[in-house]
């Protein structure tokens, strides 16, 4: 049933739960889909369950997971958003979503946030941008993916 807009909470989690790697892996099929790669192998998992990168998943008020995240750190002042997904149930999960990573990355001294995505990937971009993100240069491993697209938010006022 679809919903237009529904109470979200997100909090940190395994990615390895059974909730955390069925959002994954539909993440990745939608991926696949969109883009012709799932991009799993940008996303290693244990780096997800370390100091250096924390997983989000975000549930309605019934419990039913609905969307996941990630922050990876970057560098001293920069974590990199990872693999953000929401079910397409309800209008303002990814938005819930990047809302709450953002203010953990703050909580967390950060003071930028990066992200990359695929040109194709309209909704994301959407989602980014009407969240304050601004285009950048691409960077890292997608310097060489002339579809990349990235962004950047800085932390400041968060």
């Amino acid at each position: 049933m679809a919903h237009s807009s529904i109470a979200i909470t997100v909090q940190r989690e395994d990615p390895v739960s059974i909730d955390g790697r069925i959002l994954l892996d539909e993440l990745s099929a939608m991926f696949a889909i969109i883009s012709g790669d799932g991009g799993q192998s940008r996303f290693d998992l244990a780096e997800f369950r370390s100091a250096n990168g924390v997983f989000y998943v975000a549930r309605t008020a019934l419990g039913e997971p609905v969307g996941c995240g990630a922050l990876r750190h970057f560098d001293a002042s920069t974590v990199e958003l990872k693999r953000i997904y929401s079910r397409q149930c309800a209008s303002g999960i990814g938005t819930a979503i990047v809302r709450h990573v953002e203010a953990d990355a703050a909580g967390c001294g950060y003071r930028r946030l990066v992200l990359e995505t695929r040109a194709v990937n309209k909704r994301a971009i959407r989602i980014y941008q009407g969240n304050g993100f601004r285009p950048i240069e691409r960077y890292g491993a997608s310097v060489c993916q002339l579809d990349a697209r990235c962004f950047e938010k800085m932390l400041v006022d968060v």
